[in-house]
């Protein structure tokens, strides 16, 4: 697991390899990632947006960007924590993601980015 801290915002990620799949006639690698946001700050924020940069090691890179997650745009007040599952697809057996949660303080109404850690996908083949 992987975790940072970003302006009272605490990120941890978990990773799952999940097999493989056939998609228009080329072989991937699925991958679920868990997430768990928790406000550690005494403000209370809404995640209005996200921002991932997608990484394989066969130079690849996938720039994926959009309204909320998973179809929510959660408000967590001070201490709250809100969790999800998302994935994602790799043509090699090794990658990384990386990005950011655009965040807005819903008293004030500033918006801050939240750093999301980079964090590893490998098939249980690679880590060998």
């Amino acid at each position: 697991m992987v975790q940072q801290i970003t302006k009272g915002i605490k990120i941890s990620v978990k990773t799952k390899y999940d097999g493989t799949t056939y998609r228009n006639y080329r072989l991937y690698h699925n991958f679920s990632y868990y997430i768990t946001i928790e406000n550690k700050s005494l403000e209370t924020v809404q995640l209005t947006d996200r921002f991932w940069r997608i990484f394989d090691s066969l130079n690849n890179t996938e720039i994926v960007e959009g309204e909320g997650v998973v179809g929510q745009t959660p408000v967590l007040e001070p201490q709250d924590t809100y969790k999800y599952k998302s994935g994602c697809f790799l043509l090699s057996t090794i990658g990384a993601m990386t990005g950011h949660y655009t965040m807005v303080n819903t008293v004030t109404q500033q918006t801050f980015d939240v750093t999301i850690p980079t964090f590893q996908l490998s098939t249980p083949i690679s880590l060998n």
